[in-house]
């Protein structure tokens, strides 16, 4: 399983300019890239390979007066920029075919300078390492001072160099870990819980177990207010207003790092505590468009679930998705019975069944379970499905460190 595990870079202005430069050549190589190919497409000859492609937009390029500048950027950064070229018409041609799965791609477009997020790559090839003093050595850049949060448990096969829209630096490494040693780290449990992600509350355990939700957008909306009528008053072009753009876009990275923070130390809680979870699909996309837009997006339930997601079948837990039809707040959990639909004010109610009084948020929680098949069976022990292959996605908690936090 592939992961990966960022860290603050911190170059200095030498370091900086250099970084820019990189960024510029391979921003200029795709962008070539995409150009070749649209120019054959509109010829309606064939697309040029990906040989051809490095042949005569680098190795060629080098040795004429417009392009001699490549040769002052890592050869690796600029071939790379050549694959994610490569990788853009794939997955656009894949879903045009229907083959990839998700939202219709677009074509590839052309990259600017302005764009709020720069990067590059760097693979073994490049000979890039880490050195006894724990900074990260790039070729034609030198070595940047890194801030080590927590240790790599393998050397890394590449290392992407980024840098956000708020000015930051990040080093994102790309290790491949071991799912037999990472469950192993895992305390046994044989504990399984079914979560009703909400607003009023951002996640009810059917334990009863309520979290709040931080609203981390609602608490900042005062300051993000003042940074951007700030921003709306500077002349265009102007340096103060980049550096008023600089401050909205730094204000919005601490709310984005603060929730993201949220949802790793909450999902590797439950991961360590429970074998088993249950959750529903929510449609957020469609919740997004409602009167409660901004609450949904502040909440973040799909980077939730996500981080949910991967880190079971890195651990070796269990999640279910139930399905979004699935009558959970209209169904009691003691009866089984279906009292039909609710108005969204309405946290308690009585089954006309049974006469259980239910709490809205828990009764969902418990069902969610039950449906999931995570209920305990009539003997009392936990009906635990098979595991459920998870997507890749980038990491960002703390884990389960093992040693120290010193590169």
């Amino acid at each position: 399983m592939q992961l990966r595990y960022s860290f603050r870079l911190y170059p200095n202005a030498v370091q900086q300019a250099a970084l820019a430069r990189a960024f510029g050549c391979a921003r200029v190589v795709f962008n070539d890239a995409v150009r070749a190919r649209e120019d054959a497409r509109k010829a309606k000859q064939p697309f040029p390979t990906a040989g051809q492609l490095s042949r005569e937009l680098i190795t060629e390029a080098k040795r004429t007066a417009g392009r001699a500048w490549l040769g002052e950027v890592c050869a690796v950064v600029l071939q790379q920029s050549l694959r994610d070229a490569e990788t853009a018409y794939r997955n656009f041609f894949a879903s045009l075919g229907g083959i990839r799965k998700g939202p219709r791609l677009g074509a590839p477009r052309f990259k600017s300078r302005k764009d709020h997020r720069q990067s590059i790559r760097f693979t073994a090839n490049a000979r890039w390492k880490i050195t006894d003093a724990g900074r990260l050595d790039l070729p034609k850049i030198g070595a940047v001072k890194v801030k080590w949060s927590r240790t790599l448990p393998v050397t890394p096969s590449s290392v992407t160099v980024i840098k956000d829209a708020a000015g930051r630096f990040f080093a994102s490494f790309v290790i491949d870990t071991d799912p037999a040693s990472d469950a192993a780290r895992m305390p046994d449990s044989h504990r399984t819980i079914g979560i009703d992600l909400g607003l009023t509350h951002f996640a009810v355990l059917s334990d009863g177990t309520k979290i709040d939700s931080p609203r981390f957008l609602r608490r900042a909306e005062k300051k993000l207010r003042k940074a951007q009528k700030e921003l709306s008053r500077k002349q265009k072009g102007s340096k103060n207003r980049e550096k008023a753009r600089a401050k909205v876009a730094r204000a919005h990275a601490k709310i984005a790092d603060a929730r993201r923070e949220f949802h790793h130390q909450l999902s590797t809680k439950l991961i360590s505590e429970n074998q088993g979870i249950a959750v529903e699909d929510l449609s957020v996309a469609g919740l997004a468009r409602t009167r409660l837009a901004k609450s949904v997006h502040d909440a973040g339930w799909s980077s939730f679930v996500t981080m949910l997601k991967y880190k079971a079948e890195r651990y070796g837990r269990t999640l279910v998705t139930i399905g979004r039809f699935e009558p959970t707040s209209q169904t009691c959990s003691t009866c089984g019975t279906k009292d039909g639909p609710k108005p969204l004010g309405v946290r308690e109610w009585t089954c006309s069944a049974c006469g259980t009084v239910h709490d809205r948020d828990t009764n969902a929680a418990i069902n969610v379970k039950t449906a999931a098949g995570l209920a305990a069976s009539a003997c009392g022990a936990p009906v635990r499905p098979g595991a459920i292959p998870a997507q890749r996605e980038e990491t960002g908690s703390h884990g389960f460190p093992t040693g120290s936090r010193a590169a």
